[in-house]
């Protein structure tokens, strides 16, 4: 859907974005990932000409981005930012309408595709007149969200869209990122800094450093087979948590007993994190908890013991560099 062929983008003598090339299939997830000044945001702005690029490629679809006009580009290219950049004197309505208004949509199909999105993003209808002032962080974030939504465009840029928002809202707007059926339909490249949200909202990763990509590959890779020392430090302060949140029940099922004692208690799908079903042990310190296959429907039911006893015989078996 998305490929970026050696991208140029210098401001004075810097070379913000330094001959970078990279293919997005449809429907997935791609984060960049970096420090601040990587060149992720440039390279993201690039994509909708928000910024033009001294040289190199972008095809949408199969289309160069340079063969149409910015602003025909942009309305068919979702955009979320990280302060959510509502129009503070339009409604939440108004806001949402802004890209169905510049397409021509009559009242009443705007009306009915607002309040779908609404719906699936638990946003009460009575908001529709209240001004972004009036709402709550998580409740603007989700409101910049629907306006990206709204036309349906087949490809969504977010920059930074959760920087602004406090943990425990962070964490429930994730939660929700993850489940909605919106997102799974489309093409969306994130930029972050934020390595655990990079790791758990996108199907890739590329992380960049000095303008340049050094490595793009899925969480496994990065974690276990890391490029370079940039890649390896990077991740390395949060690289336990992130290990536990990347391996699934799934990846270290030939591990679990199949034979341990089932008890009625909390049951996790497999597809769950090794780190869910640690704090699945909060509740039931004491207890086995049980682990469903989707595929074969089998149970197995652990302990806390087993469970790290399969964690670890699971990364004695992983390739590292």
């Amino acid at each position: 859907m998305i490929k970026v062929s050696n991208l140029v983008k210098t401001f004075g003598a810097t070379k913000a974005v330094n001959d970078i090339s990279f293919e997005v299939a449809k429907g997935e997830t791609l984060a960049l990932l970096g420090t601040s000044g990587c060149g992720k945001t440039t390279t993201l702005k690039m994509l909708n000409r928000l910024i033009e690029p001294d040289s190199g490629t972008i095809e949408i679809d199969g289309q160069n981005i340079l063969s149409q006009s910015p602003e025909l580009l942009r309305r068919s290219i979702g955009y979320v930012l990280q302060n959510n950049g509502l129009f503070p004197h339009y409604t939440v309505a108004e806001n949402i309408a802004i890209v169905p208004n510049l397409l021509k949509w009559d009242k009443a199909k705007i009306e009915k595709r607002t309040n779908e999105l609404l719906e699936k993003l638990h946003l009460p209808k009575e908001y529709l007149n209240a001004y972004p002032a009036e709402l709550s962080g998580g409740q603007q974030q989700r409101v910049g969200l629907a306006r990206a939504l709204v036309a349906d465009a087949p490809v969504l840029l977010m920059d930074e869209p959760f920087g602004a928002l406090d943990n425990v809202t962070r964490s429930k707007i994730h939660a929700e990122f993850n489940v909605l059926d919106e997102l799974k339909r489309k093409t969306i490249i994130m930029v972050t800094h934020d390595v655990q949200e990079a790791f758990l909202l996108a199907d890739r990763v590329a992380m960049m450093d000095k303008g340049q990509i050094v490595q793009i590959g899925a969480a496994k890779e990065l974690l276990f087979n890391p490029a370079n020392d940039f890649v390896k430090d990077f991740l390395k302060e949060q690289h336990l948590q992130l290990e536990l949140k990347t391996i699934k029940l799934s990846d270290i099922w030939q591990y679990l007993p199949a034979d341990g004692r089932r008890i009625n208690t909390s049951q996790l799908a497999a597809n769950a994190g090794v780190w869910e079903a640690l704090d699945t042990f909060k509740f039931y310190p004491r207890e086995n908890i049980n682990i469903i296959n989707q595929q074969t429907k089998e149970v197995r039911s652990v302990t806390f013991d087993q469970l790290m006893s399969a964690y670890s015989r699971f990364k004695n078996q992983v390739p590292h560099e």
